[in-house]
């Protein structure tokens, strides 16, 4: 087997037992497996949830807290307490585990984003499994992942990972609910995720997670668009993560194998940048942005919604709506002036001496949102 560069995802209800402590023996098999793994020349990034859950008690809840200030008070006691368990069992297996906790901000914010990505790259080149999870402690709602379902798939594509794992207590996707319906059929292999199988998933979670099978299915779809392929299932033992790799694991494979990868800039401008404005285009320049491979010229530009600067990320908008999003060359005011104009009428109006407004390179198509 060659060796991959493996993102693994286990969520809370992985983790922990019946009444939502943390299982220690749970841990035990993970990182067992994840061990396994290394030994096999592999290189593992481990997403791992369980902060909240193994805080909760020791903040006197009888139960998972339902208020920010109470998840975010068991978060940083738990995360401690998880992290204490990981060290231990790692070190039994001769690896140096190392913890990493991320916020929206962090992918948002471009050169944090870049910092993110070079940090993961020297642990891994020197052998250290990154432990990766939501800085629950300081989140707020509207700079959260959702969940660390998507959070395992955004990181998939930061690192250019091959493979994407998702650990649940449900071996796969099924066409129906199997907790409720007998009769619900495990679909062993998806080549895609349809809008139609998003939309049928059942949202619905364990009472220790925040996620549920519906949040899986639109994490697999990121990483699909990111070029990583992915596996929802179950599984134990050590060698439960190597039985993935090698197909015979039980749950869901999801993703053709000549998956494209995606580079980081576009990656970010795709998916984490802010939107500082608009920019209407004509037919010919869609044509040549979507399906030509070329950069955006002032003489296709029709309309400038916004205030931005030189070097802002704006989404661009043909006849039919949102085609994609890029960095502009020109500030806003610039661009009005020049819309519409060949590039030898442009020369006494631009000052950045260039004639694209959006290079190809700082471009990205997206189709329903989805990178293309």
């Amino acid at each position: 087997m060659k060796r991959q560069r493996i993102v693994i995802k286990v969520g809370s209800s992985s983790l922990t037992d019946s009444k939502g402590y943390i299982d220690e023996e749970k841990i035990k098999d993970h990182v067992k497996a994840i061990s396994y793994l290394k030994k096999m020349g592999h290189e593992v990034i481990f997403i791992s949830s369980g902060a909240v859950a193994s805080g909760f008690v020791q903040l006197g809840y009888p139960s998972m807290p339902v208020t920010l200030k109470g998840r975010q008070a068991a978060a940083a006691v738990g995360q401690s307490l998880l992290m204490q368990q990981y060290i231990k069992h790692f070190c039994l297996k001769d690896t140096v585990p190392a913890q990493i906790l991320l916020t929206r901000n962090d992918f948002v914010k471009r050169d944090r984003y870049r910092n993110a990505y070079f940090t993961i790259n020297e642990l891994l080149e020197r052998g250290i499994v990154p432990i990766i999870n939501e800085n629950d402690s300081v989140s707020v709602q509207e700079l959260t992942f959702g969940d660390n379902d998507m959070l395992s798939a955004l990181v998939s594509g930061l690192i250019h990972a091959e493979q994407l794992i998702i650990l649940t207590d449900i071996n796969g996707i099924y066409d129906g609910n199997p907790k409720s319906n007998p009769n619900a059929k495990r679909f062993d292999f998806l080549g895609e995720i349809t809008d139609e199988l998003a939309a049928t998933i059942s949202s619905s979670g364990s009472k220790v997670g925040t996620g549920g099978m519906k949040s899986k299915i639109l994490a697999a779809k990121t990483a699909l668009s990111l070029g990583v392929k992915v596996f929802i299932g179950d599984g134990e033992g050590e060698e439960k993560l190597s039985d993935i790799l090698l197909g015979k694991g039980d749950g869901t494979y999801i993703g053709e194998p000549d998956l494209t990868s995606i580079n980081n800039l576009k990656q970010w401008i795709a998916f984490h940048s802010p939107i500082s404005g608009r920019i209407m285009i004509d037919h010919g320049a869609e044509s040549a942005l979507r399906s030509q491979g070329k950069s955006l010229l002032p003489a296709g530009v029709v309309e400038v919604i916004g205030h931005f600067p030189r070097g802002a990320v704006v989404e661009v908008s043909g006849a039919g709506g949102i085609i994609g999003k890029g960095q502009t060359v020109y500030s806003s005011e610039e661009l009005l002036k020049m819309r519409g104009k060949k590039t030898f009428e442009i020369e006494e109006i631009g000052t950045a001496g260039k004639p694209e407004v959006i290079h190809r390179n700082y471009w990205v198509n997206l189709i329903d949102g989805e990178v293309k």
